[in-house]
């Protein structure tokens, strides 16, 4: 063990045992670890990492773990961050929302008391809310910035923190940086909070208000909402929040806008932190979806839809002409709702002549064919939806461009301009709106336009896998990883040619078969795509959020092939094998 790193846990362990500024259930759970010397090393070697993303990690007593030292800790360097803006920032104060989580509703009204013990005043909501809420309800409010206590769709051990500025957005890179320059400079862990009934009067709740105005925003990004009040009877939808926060507002939602058939999972309705019925609350991972195949089998349900517990990621399952159960990507999702955008829109007159789809470089190639022939451009973002956020805002700044829809890989979508971050409830009714209509007029489930796609432009296999390495290991191995792909030499993968190397740290593009490079203008970040010659690409970076290295694959066929990505990852995965434990 490096000598200073433990030096630094003993110190901190010490501190946190004795001082008596730790509460007692935090004290007796470190004394309870004294025998277990790997356990205290993992929760002291480091401060829960701060990044584009805020927080995220595993529950518990420590500097390396969520809980309300840290949350108090990040709050005091936020409100520093704020108080440098000027006493009118203070005074517009910051939106806190909280989901389902364990703790959850406590690190909501920590930072609200820390923020109070600034002089900033807060809107917390009352209850239960979505992410994309907490975003749109920044904006609403015209505040400094938000704060969405969530771990999204990670494990149940976890909970997390995000921070959003002013423009509804995810902070990025410059005020991530402030934010962590404050709470690396503070020298002690004491953050003085008041007691309660002295600082309430800094806190404003927010209700059934925020609620109406976030759903009539929602009902604007509909593209034939008559159509959903005259049939929306004529779907069946099962829906599953799976435990989370998305049952009040999915649900609402749907009814507001006049879908009657829809039913919920009885099991994963109400919200548990525990999320007992599932292996990890993630739509993206098919285990996730049996309960509401079941559900939507027995009633021969059209659709099925699962958000995550903080309701800004959406999965679909759709049922076929021959009653069977497709699973959707978030790829094939994207891609339906961008068509279904650009198609209806244009036949209504509603297209604008520069619409502009917006997803990340980890997403599928087949969006750039479908939308160049409709005339739409599309960009190319960084791997986090404030990305796409930003584009939206430069799109208004500049005037350049209208935005028509955000997606990425991860089941992240976004129709319209009232949020800056992904949102499952906004998703969940335009899916369903998608869904009536190639039912009721054309006569066909989004499975079949899906097929239909794939017959025009071609076969896409977009498929990721991410890989779990954690701890102070885990990052070292990532790292290694990441340097052992930047110095490949592959020129081809399982018979496709390699046509462009775009190494994102270094911001360099290397054309392979020219000999050339360019730099890359987006800002830099760890990530590594190949793309393949004909479109298509395999890419490479460590998630930000979770201790996972994610490998991406979106691989260009004649036709389906089951073992297409498996040869392609063979080959892609050779250099680092011994890495990765297999």
């Amino acid at each position: 063990m490096d000598a200073k790193k433990a030096q630094r846990v003993a110190a901190l362990y010490h501190l946190w045992r004795e001082d008596l500024y730790f509460d007692e259930e935090t004290r007796r759970e470190l004394t309870g670890l004294a025998e277990s010397p790997e356990e205290v090393f993992d929760r002291f070697y480091a401060d829960l990492e701060f990044g584009t993303a805020g927080l995220r990690g595993v529950l518990g007593a420590g500097s390396n773990r969520m809980n309300v030292y840290v949350v108090r800790r990040v709050t005091q360097a936020l409100s520093d961050t704020i108080k440098r803006c000027g006493p009118e920032a203070c005074a517009r104060g910051v939106v806190i929302a909280y989901d389902c989580r364990h703790f959850s509703d406590v690190f909501a009204e920590e930072t609200a008391r820390v923020l109070a013990a600034n002089g900033i005043r807060s809107y917390v909501f009352d209850a239960l809310r979505p992410t994309p809420e907490l975003s749109f309800a920044v904006r609403k409010l015209n505040t400094m910035a938000g704060v969405m206590v969530t771990a999204s769709h990670n494990p149940q051990e976890h909970n997390g923190y995000k921070v959003y500025w002013e423009d509804g957005s995810q902070v990025g890179a410059q005020k991530a940086d402030e934010i962590l320059r404050y709470m690396s400079e503070r020298d002690s862990w004491r953050i003085d909070v008041p007691a309660p009934g002295s600082w309430e009067s800094w806190r404003t709740l927010l209700g059934a208000d925020m609620d109406e105005s976030y759903m009539q925003a929602v009902e604007k990004t509909l593209v034939q909402p008559e159509l959903i009040r005259e049939r929306g009877h004529d779907l069946s939808i099962v829906y599953s929040p799976l435990h989370g926060t998305g049952n009040v507002p999915v649900r609402r939602m749907l009814a507001w806008v006049g879908f009657s058939q829809v039913h919920v999972v009885p099991e994963q309705e109400l919200p548990d932190g525990s999320f007992p019925t599932v292996r990890v609350p993630n739509p993206e991972d098919p285990g996730a979806f049996a309960m509401a195949l079941d559900l939507a089998k027995s009633r021969e349900a059209d659709i099925v839809l699962i958000s995550d517990p903080d309701a800004d990621r959406l999965g679909l399952a759709v049922r076929d002409a021959e009653g069977v159960y497709r699973g959707f990507t978030g790829n094939q999702i994207g891609i339906l709702l961008m068509t279904y955008l650009i198609r209806q829109k244009r036949a209504l007159g509603h297209l604008e002549e520069d619409a502009v789809v917006v997803k990340t470089v980890a997403s599928t190639d087949l969006a750039e064919p479908i939308a160049r022939q409709a005339g739409v451009e599309v960009r190319n973002v960084h791997v986090g939806f404030k990305f796409i956020g930003e584009q939206i805002m430069d799109m208004e700044t500049t005037g350049r461009g209208h935005f028509l829809l955000g997606f990425e890989e991860s089941l992240g979508y976004l129709a319209g301009t009232y949020a800056r971050d992904k949102d499952a409830v906004g998703a969940a009714v335009l899916l369903s709106e998608a869904a009536l209509y190639y039912k009721c007029v054309e006569k066909k489930s989004l499975w079949e336009v899906l097929q239909e796609l794939h017959e025009q432009y071609g076969y896409y296999d977009d498929t990721q896998r991410s890989i779990t390495l954690t701890g102070i290991n885990g990052r070292q191995t990532m790292e290694e990883i990441m340097r052992i792909m930047r110095s490949s030499t592959l020129r081809s993968l399982a018979g496709y040619t390699i046509e462009r190397v775009e190494d994102y740290k270094a911001r360099i593009s290397r054309d392979l078969p020219a000999g050339t490079q360019e730099e890359i203008t987006l800002p830099e970040a760890d990530v590594l795509r190949f793309s393949l010659q004909g479109g298509g690409f395999v890419m490479v970076r460590p998630s930000g959020t979770e201790p996972k290295i994610k490998f991406y694959y979106s691989l260009k066929s004649a036709g389906e092939d089951p073992r297409l990505r498996e040869r392609v990852e063979e080959a892609f995965l050779a250099p680092v094998r011994h890495l990765l434990g297999e």
